[in-house]
């Protein structure tokens, strides 16, 4: 049975959804058309933004993340971002002197931050800092840089040298992609040698990401999955990769 375009592209999505990707060899000999066929295909339901092609394949959705203004990311996955920040809530302990690195997930935790005996933050997020400086039993010490407007962060080497002078206990890192095999990363390169040297200042390190950010990766490598202690994501996290996190031996909580 010869399929026509629309069938061809009903059962390619279909699959996608099934298996996670498809690969041009496989649906060309499923379906008995030409690799060019299948590649014209993917490349028609890639325009209308429904599947992502490389590499002689296709995934849902494109790996690579593209930079927001943090305003519009703040709307995205609001009720996994504050059931997180509740959880991260959790991990306070008295007298803890923590870092608060730049992103929504991390905003989201500092409005949720209930205060902990002799509690010292570092922020290096602006809107963190303001947000916490409205609580009278909290030590807000705002880290010093050039201001990325995009993330209302700050990056550089002042901060990077800042962050030489203190240990802290405990990071709160938010990123844009988590990537098994890549590990942690963001869109940012001066962004991602900032939260490196956050790394080396910690004791433990929390990662706060929604289960949209695992299969992605951004343009700024922070570190592998082997520097991380701690990941607090939701539901919608897979049982393999969640599987996979736990070999590696990271405590993964899910909200």
């Amino acid at each position: 049975m010869v399929l026509n375009i629309a069938e061809r592209h009903k059962l390619i999505l279909d699959k996608l959804k099934t298996n996670g990707f498809v690969t041009v060899n496989d649906l060309s000999q499923e379906f008995s058309v030409s690799l060019v066929t299948i590649r014209k295909d993917l490349k028609l339901l890639e325009e209308r933004n429904l599947l992502f092609r490389t590499h002689g394949k296709a995934i849902p959705a494109d790996p690579y993340i593209t930079e927001h203004h943090v305003n519009v990311k703040e709307k995205l996955q609001t009720k996994e971002k504050n059931l997180i920040a509740i959880a991260a809530g959790l991990t306070l302990e008295p007298f803890d002197s923590i870092i608060i690195a730049s992103g929504t997930s991390v905003i989201e935790f500092a409005r949720n931050i209930k205060p902990v005996e002799g509690l010292t933050v570092l922020s290096a997020s602006l809107n963190t800092s303001l947000i916490l400086s409205e609580n009278p039993n909290i030590d807000v010490m705002q880290l010093g840089g050039i201001v990325r407007a995009s993330s209302s962060s700050v990056v550089g080497p002042i901060g990077e040298k800042m962050l030489a002078e203190f240990t802290f206990t405990k990071l709160f890192l938010g990123v844009d992609g988590i990537d098994l095999d890549y590990g942690l990363t963001t869109t940012s390169s001066m962004e991602a040698s900032l939260n490196k040297e956050m790394i080396k200042a910690a004791q433990k390190i929390i990662v706060l990401a929604d289960s949209s950010k695992f299969g992605r990766k951004g343009f700024g490598r922070i570190c592998g999955l082997d520097d991380v202690d701690q990941i607090i994501t939701d539901s919608g996290i897979e049982t393999k990769t969640k599987n996979k996190l736990f070999e590696l031996g990271i405590d993964v909580t899910i909200v």
